[in-house]
Protein backbone atom coordinates (compact mmCIF):
# COMPACT_ATOMS: atom_id res chain seq x y z
CA UNK A 1 0.00 0.00 0.00
CA UNK A 2 0.77 3.58 -0.20
CA UNK A 3 1.42 6.39 1.83
CA UNK A 4 -1.95 7.74 2.16
CA UNK A 5 -3.13 4.37 3.24
CA UNK A 6 -0.67 3.72 5.74
CA UNK A 7 -1.20 7.44 7.17
CA UNK A 8 -4.59 6.56 7.39
CA UNK A 9 -3.72 3.32 9.21
CA UNK A 10 -1.50 5.13 11.41
CA UNK A 11 -4.06 8.17 12.54
CA UNK A 12 -6.70 5.19 13.43
CA UNK A 13 -4.21 3.22 15.62
CA UNK A 14 -2.99 6.74 17.39
CA UNK A 15 -6.29 8.20 17.81
CA UNK A 16 -9.64 5.59 17.51
CA UNK A 17 -8.21 1.86 18.26
CA UNK A 18 -8.22 2.64 21.90
CA UNK A 19 -11.06 4.33 22.75
CA UNK A 20 -12.93 1.44 20.72
CA UNK A 21 -11.16 -1.27 22.45
CA UNK A 22 -11.80 0.62 25.87
CA UNK A 23 -15.71 0.03 24.59
CA UNK A 24 -15.20 -3.41 23.74
CA UNK A 25 -13.76 -4.70 26.71
CA UNK A 26 -16.68 -2.29 28.98
CA UNK A 27 -19.45 -4.24 27.07
CA UNK A 28 -17.50 -7.51 27.90
CA UNK A 29 -16.51 -7.03 31.24
CA UNK A 30 -13.47 -8.19 31.08
CA UNK A 31 -9.81 -7.40 28.76
CA UNK A 32 -8.48 -9.98 26.15
CA UNK A 33 -5.84 -10.07 23.30
CA UNK A 34 -7.03 -8.04 20.03
CA UNK A 35 -4.66 -8.75 17.12
CA UNK A 36 -5.09 -6.19 13.86
CA UNK A 37 -3.61 -7.72 10.85
CA UNK A 38 -3.29 -4.04 9.73
CA UNK A 39 -1.93 -4.86 6.02
CA UNK A 40 -4.65 -7.06 5.32
CA UNK A 41 -7.42 -3.72 5.85
CA UNK A 42 -5.54 -1.62 3.86
CA UNK A 43 -7.63 -0.93 0.66
CA UNK A 44 -5.37 1.23 -1.83
CA UNK A 45 -7.89 4.25 -2.71
CA UNK A 46 -10.20 4.13 -0.15
CA UNK A 47 -7.97 5.08 3.23
CA UNK A 48 -10.63 7.93 3.80
CA UNK A 49 -13.22 5.27 4.47
CA UNK A 50 -10.77 3.81 7.36
CA UNK A 51 -11.72 6.21 10.19
CA UNK A 52 -15.75 5.30 8.78
CA UNK A 53 -15.38 1.67 8.31
CA UNK A 54 -13.49 0.17 10.37
CA UNK A 55 -15.35 0.90 13.37
CA UNK A 56 -18.68 -0.01 11.63
CA UNK A 57 -17.12 -3.58 10.16
CA UNK A 58 -15.12 -5.19 13.02
CA UNK A 59 -15.30 -2.84 16.46
CA UNK A 60 -18.99 -2.47 16.47
CA UNK A 61 -20.23 -5.78 16.22
CA UNK A 62 -17.60 -7.34 18.61
CA UNK A 63 -18.67 -4.61 21.21
CA UNK A 64 -22.86 -5.18 20.67
CA UNK A 65 -22.18 -9.25 20.34
CA UNK A 66 -20.29 -8.94 23.67
CA UNK A 67 -22.29 -6.82 25.42
CA UNK A 68 -25.41 -9.24 24.47
CA UNK A 69 -23.10 -12.37 25.26
CA UNK A 70 -21.49 -10.79 28.72
CA UNK A 71 -24.88 -9.69 30.03
CA UNK A 72 -25.05 -12.51 32.32
CA UNK A 73 -22.48 -13.82 35.04
CA UNK A 74 -22.39 -16.89 34.25
CA UNK A 75 -21.68 -16.04 30.51
CA UNK A 76 -19.31 -14.11 31.19
CA UNK A 77 -17.14 -16.13 32.94
CA UNK A 78 -17.52 -19.03 30.42
CA UNK A 79 -16.60 -16.36 27.79
CA UNK A 80 -13.69 -15.17 29.77
CA UNK A 81 -12.12 -18.71 30.39
CA UNK A 82 -12.63 -19.85 26.81
CA UNK A 83 -11.58 -16.95 24.83
CA UNK A 84 -7.71 -16.26 24.40
CA UNK A 85 -7.92 -13.78 21.62
CA UNK A 86 -9.80 -11.45 18.77
CA UNK A 87 -7.83 -11.17 15.41
CA UNK A 88 -9.38 -9.00 12.81
CA UNK A 89 -8.29 -9.17 9.44
CA UNK A 90 -8.87 -9.33 6.01
CA UNK A 91 -7.48 -12.25 3.97
CA UNK A 92 -10.46 -13.33 2.00
CA UNK A 93 -12.51 -10.26 0.82
CA UNK A 94 -15.17 -11.99 2.41
CA UNK A 95 -18.13 -9.54 1.88
CA UNK A 96 -20.90 -12.10 3.96
CA UNK A 97 -22.28 -11.34 7.75
CA UNK A 98 -22.87 -15.12 8.16
CA UNK A 99 -19.38 -15.91 7.06
CA UNK A 100 -17.34 -12.98 9.05
CA UNK A 101 -16.76 -14.93 12.11
CA UNK A 102 -14.74 -18.11 13.27
CA UNK A 103 -14.39 -19.43 16.67
CA UNK A 104 -11.86 -22.23 17.37
CA UNK A 105 -9.34 -23.32 19.48
CA UNK A 106 -9.54 -19.52 22.05
CA UNK A 107 -9.17 -17.35 19.05
CA UNK A 108 -12.39 -15.59 17.66
CA UNK A 109 -11.23 -14.57 14.09
CA UNK A 110 -13.12 -11.80 12.46
CA UNK A 111 -12.57 -11.69 8.24
CA UNK A 112 -14.13 -9.43 6.13
CA UNK A 113 -13.97 -6.77 3.25
CA UNK A 114 -12.90 -3.28 5.42
CA UNK A 115 -15.52 -1.02 2.85
CA UNK A 116 -18.23 -3.50 1.50
CA UNK A 117 -21.63 -3.88 3.34
CA UNK A 118 -20.40 -1.71 6.29
CA UNK A 119 -23.54 -0.77 8.02
CA UNK A 120 -24.47 -4.58 8.54
CA UNK A 121 -23.52 -3.85 11.90
CA UNK A 122 -26.48 -6.27 13.46
CA UNK A 123 -25.96 -8.73 10.83
CA UNK A 124 -21.86 -9.30 11.73
CA UNK A 125 -22.48 -8.72 15.77
CA UNK A 126 -25.41 -11.83 15.48
CA UNK A 127 -22.66 -13.78 13.55
CA UNK A 128 -20.35 -13.50 16.04
CA UNK A 129 -22.60 -14.17 19.22
CA UNK A 130 -23.49 -17.38 16.85
CA UNK A 131 -20.21 -19.04 16.48
CA UNK A 132 -19.03 -18.39 19.50
CA UNK A 133 -21.59 -19.45 21.83
CA UNK A 134 -22.23 -22.89 19.25
CA UNK A 135 -18.68 -23.54 20.60
CA UNK A 136 -19.33 -23.16 24.23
Amino acid sequence: MGLAERRATKEFQDNRLESLKDKIFKDAGFKFEIEVNWSTLEVERFSHLYDECWPKVYFQPLAKAFKEMCSEDFAREVIQESLKKVVIQNYSDNHRSDKFAEFKSGTLTLNHSPITNVDQVDDRAFNIQHVVEKEL
